[in-house]
């Protein structure tokens, strides 16, 4: 598979550069008979006994700004996730920084302790006040909004989902920004359950592809928890005949990595570097609503492993019918 069999013409014009008000006033692309919808509808579009799996992870205020102390050049740096006392961060620039170099941003004190691959380097975080690192990063840092986005938020709370909960991401989990109160309820009015996951979003939720072979394209490692309660949950729809419907791309990540056995999963808390690409066998997933994605990604990848060649045609439509892309975007629905 090459990458670019993933590409498609994505205008400027089609990225969405201010979310919709509100949330569930954004479109919705069933893609069964490819007929609009808005989000408020989705109830109306499930089957009593479903269940709903979003991602309840929260974006971390994880871009912070700061300046070499040797040079005083400026470095900007998006933490991407945390393992024991070392950070992973995307940094701006990335190439002179080298083992040992310090960063000063705000109360937060940087070094540099791996040298740069890709632009993503290891670092250890520290504070000139003795405070916990977490609590100045989030004092500090910044929400970070994705690149192709230039339009400004009334407020950061509007980059997280109403289920979002302990800070950990440096990206939403972009089609849980369509949910409302009114929306949840009207799922549990019409029978259909709610479960929670957890994935930390990291640096491939927005980083094209850059092999030109998608088999050669090393996916970043995210965390997973997916709790005995989700488990309980999915074995409870598997019993009573229900289908169990991811909310976005983390979501069918974080299950089919914790799958066991067909339709079922089990609790898990780890690591997951699973990269679903056409050919993959979905054993837990039954049906994904997702944002429109950016082009020769590996999200799209994902979509079209779910399914097939029909992606275009959903994304053609999509385009041709005026739905705005990407994070702040409206969404689809596909069942396999």
């Amino acid at each position: 598979m090459r990458t670019a069999d993933f590409a498609y013409d994505l205008p400027a014009d089609a990225i969405a550069q201010e979310p919709a008000e509100p949330r569930d006033s954004s479109r919705l692309l069933d893609c069964r008979d490819m007929t609009d919808h808005r989000f408020a509808e989705l109830p109306s579009l499930l089957d009593e006994g479903d269940l709903v799996v979003v991602n309840r992870t929260r974006v971390r205020r994880a871009r912070l700004r700061g300046a070499r102390q040797d040079t005083g050049g400026a470095v900007e740096l998006l933490l991407l996730r945390r393992i024991g006392e070392v950070w992973s961060a995307l940094a701006k620039p990335s190439r002179r920084l080298r083992p040992g170099v310090a960063i000063e941003a705000g109360r937060l004190r940087v070094t540099v302790v791996g040298e740069p691959v890709d632009g993503v380097i290891d670092i250890e975080l520290s504070t000139v006040d003795g405070t916990r690192v977490e609590e100045a990063i989030e004092e500090q840092g910044e929400v970070p909004l994705p690149p192709y986005f230039s339009g400004t938020l009334s407020t950061p709370e509007r980059y997280q989902t109403i289920f979002a909960q302990n800070a950990a991401s440096a990206a939403a989990p972009t089609a849980g920004l369509h949910f409302t109160e009114s929306v949840v309820s009207g799922l549990g009015d019409r029978g259909i359950a709610i479960a929670e996951v957890d994935l930390e979003v990291g640096l491939d939720t927005f980083r094209p592809m850059s092999t030109d072979d998608v088999a050669d394209h090393e996916i970043h490692t995210e965390r997973v928890e997916v709790s005995g309660s989700a488990r309980d949950a999915i074995a409870a729809t598997r019993r009573r005949g229900g289908r169990v419907i991811a909310i976005g791309t983390t979501v069918v990540r974080a299950l089919e990595s914790s799958a066991a056995g067909l339709g079922q999963v089990s609790e898990f808390v780890g690591d997951t570097d699973l990269f679903i690409t056409p050919g993959y066998e979905f054993r837990v997933v039954d049906g994904l609503i997702t944002n429109f994605h950016v082009p020769s990604s590996t999200l799209v990848v994902l979509v079209a492993a779910f399914m097939g060649e029909a992606w275009r045609q959903a994304y053609s439509e999509a385009l041709a019918r005026g739905y705005r892309m990407l994070s702040f975007g409206d969404a689809m629905m596909v069942f396999r």
